[in-house]
């Protein structure tokens, strides 16, 4: 489906651009003119391995055996499972940029309608922009403390040397955000597969199932605990997906931007979450909640190590969250956010800077508290709840139109309302968390009455919002059909 670049009705992204790096990416959310099309499918590789690595990642690992009480063995089927879910959903997400040439939160529009999107688009922003902005910047910020331990630096100068880094580099936009990606990947790389080694060596891989755990909820319930935190975390860059790849060519090979997408999240999720169960068995490592969940590391491996590992924990930040806070500045501006007088390019800027400010003011705030190790495998289950809702939604959507919607002037058509798709969303939603949700924040009526069930709300969610939305919109497929054989 590609578009003229003179079609009314779509807002094209206008400037020059192209390859360049050290200049503001010019626009927002619109469509990107085929003349600006550019990138192959295997720099997605590193532009998606690079923000896992990092210990938000890791701890992932090490909560399925801290908090859910799992075995090694356990653990590792439930992240390996969760994973692979989550890396897959991204792999179809992103073979949709080159195709509509549109963020993906404005491709959402298709299914939602222009004011139905301003729920997962509202959703993403906060889980984005401010959600994953503090996590990340707070763990990093904590890893700059414990490197220079001799300078007894304050939390507040750190965290805002991490802030700064992410904003400058998110605001400057799209091409600086691969390439720093790509640059920063050898160094990443090198460090924590060391790192993972000397985990891996260090294990106690006989370590049992401990139904004394914090968030024990039998072996199986404890197993769909860990798989859904596992495909939160994959799932959480969905959102982001068509983001990374809208710039490519309509006529680039789809399927292998998908698998190079996919798979960046797969590796580096999978072997660095795997680490961090690994390294919740380690001789000597502590994890109550007074203790700091990085300085652990140093448990598992030498100094020689250790200390460059806490640097490459805060780059790592920085790698997540420009993700992070691009998408989620577009976001807001996908939501139809429309400043007087300001551009698109103006819009996306400013909202990068403010959530940086609004994120850093939250970070000073809360520091601990929502850095991994304190409400951490809560955030991940809620993320899994409303991306499944959502990417039912989209998923079925598309299927139903086989993967035709006319051309773009639908992603930005204020006219064009699917209340199907918000409601179906909406309705799964609350099903699934009133009846499945068993996290610290609410408890649902079925693990309340049987702990052993863990959490199916994403997957309850994604079955109720799909089956919704397919009931309710099969005229949808029936123009499709119609559209196809004539």
């Amino acid at each position: 489906m590609a578009v003229s670049e003179d079609l009314v009705g779509v807002p094209v992204r206008e400037g020059d651009y192209g390859e360049r790096v050290a200049t503001v990416e010019p626009g927002g959310v619109e469509y990107i003119a085929l003349r600006e099309r550019h990138g192959k499918p295997i720099q997605l590789l590193w532009t998606w391995l690079s923000p896992n690595l990092e210990f938000a990642t890791v701890f992932v690992g090490i909560i399925a055996i801290t908090l859910f009480g799992l075995n090694m063995w356990q653990a590792a089927t439930a992240i390996i499972v969760g994973t692979v879910v989550g890396s897959l959903s991204h792999a179809v997400l992103s073979s949709w940029g080159p195709k509509f040439g549109v963020p993906m939160m404005v491709e959402s529009r298709g299914a939602f309608g222009f004011l139905g999107n301003i729920l997962p688009a509202g959703l993403n922003a906060i889980t984005g922009a401010f959600g994953w902005f503090i996590v990340n910047s707070v763990s990093g910020a904590f890893a700059l403390q414990a490197l220079f331990p001799s300078l007894n630096l304050p939390f507040w100068l750190t965290f805002l040397v991490i802030v700064i880094a992410q904003v400058v580099i998110a605001t400057f936009g799209y091409n600086l955000i691969h390439v720093f990606e790509r640059w920063a990947l050898p160094l990443l790389g090198v460090v924590f597969t060391a790192a993972c080694l000397f985990i891996f060596f260090n294990g106690n891989y006989g370590v049992g199932y401990n139904a004394k755990a914090p968030l024990a909820s039998g072996e199986l319930g404890g197993w769909l605990l860990a798989f859904t935190a596992a495909f939160g975390y994959a799932a959480g860059w969905n959102p982001y997906a068509a983001d990374f790849t809208r710039y490519m060519s309509p006529t680039i090979n789809r399927f292998r931007v998908g698998l190079w997408a996919g798979l960046g999240v797969l590796i580096s999720c999978v072997v660095l979450e795997l680490a961090g169960a690994v390294l919740a068995t380690v001789a000597g490592t502590k994890w109550g909640p007074t203790d700091i969940p990085t300085a652990q590391l140093q448990r598992a491996m030498p100094d020689l190590v250790y200390y460059p590992t806490l640097l490459c924990i805060a780059i790592g930040a920085v790698a997540a969250n420009v993700i992070n806070i691009y998408s989620g500045t577009m976001s807001l501006v996908a939501v139809g956010i429309r400043e007087m007088g300001m551009t698109l390019k103006q819009r996306r800027a400013l909202l990068a800077v403010l959530a940086g400010i609004i994120g850093y003011i939250g970070g000073l705030v809360f520091q601990a508290q929502v850095a991994p190790g304190g409400k951490y495998e809560a955030f991940l289950l809620l993320i899994s709840y409303w991306i499944g809702a959502w990417l039912a939604v989209v998923l079925v959507d598309y299927w139903l139109r086989n993967g035709d919607y006319g051309d773009e002037r639908i992603f930005y058509d204020t006219h064009h309302q699917r209340w199907q798709g918000a409601v179906a969303m909406a309705v799964g939603l609350v099903v699934s968390i009133y009846f499945f949700s068993n996290n610290a924040i609410y408890l649902g009526v079925v693990p309340k009455a049987n702990p052993d069930v863990g959490d199916l709300t994403f997957i309850v969610g994604f079955v109720v919002a799909g089956a919704i939305y397919l009931a309710t919109s099969m005229g949808v497929r029936r123009r499709a059909a119609s559209t196809v054989s004539t």
